[in-house]
């Protein structure tokens, strides 16, 4: 079996790499993923690289229109919609499951670093910070929670949310406003009151989902975001 760089098994790195390129967007949606050009470019067997388009395949990012011809799936708004019915379902639940959690202590910590993120976010290194704490949250809700089957369901979810952001413009006010409300939902978690903590999970996702619709030019119609879906 190949080893990439630090034991890493092939199949791993080449999924690892294409996931990157395409929630960064460097892959966009209709992009022809052939198994031979690909291999060659991320210095991988064919074998691994199909186990890493198989994986891509399963998590909703790439899509066979035909047995040989694989592309990155297109993401509308529709798609951003459906997404954010299921991030609030699961979402609002992990609150109030996590402020009902023993330990909790790590939510006040982390109410306070969001506070000290809302003063600073016009530059992309402050906006890569605020993502990277974003993402320790999400740890810290997982870990208070402990329930394997959320999380899993939350990492599908959190998979397509990394691509939505990117295809959003980062607007320094809109930055300003997610920390506040990352803010109160860690401070609700920290006081135990999860009633507050899914209520105000509820508000950050509207506000969430209005903002990035407003982004893409979607605010109230179905255009599509990144091309039309492959046979629509």
């Amino acid at each position: 079996m190949t080893i990439i760089a630090e034991g890493m098994r092939a199949g791993e790195f080449a999924y690892r790499a294409l996931l990157e390129e395409i929630q960064s967007g460097s892959l966009p949606a209709g992009t022809v993923l052939g198994e031979v050009e690909q291999a060659e470019r991320l210095g991988v067997s064919r074998t691994p690289l199909r186990e890493a388009l198989r994986r891509l395949t399963a998590d909703g990012l790439v899509e066979q229109l035909s047995p040989r011809v694989t592309v990155v799936a297109a993401i509308d708004a529709d798609d951003i919609r459906d997404l954010f019915v299921l991030r609030r379902a699961l979402e609002e639940t992990t609150a109030r499951a996590a402020a009902a959690a023993p330990a909790r202590e790590e939510f006040g910590t982390l109410a306070g670093r969001f506070a000290e993120a809302a003063r600073s976010l016009d530059d992309e290194e402050s906006r890569a910070r605020y993502y990277a704490l974003i993402a320790r949250f999400d740890e810290a809700l997982d870990a208070a929670v402990g329930n394997d089957y959320l999380t899993a369901a939350l990492r599908t979810v959190r998979t397509h949310l990394v691509r939505v952001r990117r295809m959003a413009k980062d607007k320094p006010d809109r930055l300003a406003a997610s920390a506040g409300e990352h803010r109160l939902i860690a401070e609700a978690i920290s006081s135990g009151d999860g009633d507050l903590a899914a209520h105000a999970t509820h508000v950050h996702l509207h506000n969430a989902l209005a903002s990035i619709l407003d982004s893409l030019g979607d605010a109230g119609t179905h255009s599509t975001t990144e091309g039309k879906k492959a046979g629509a």
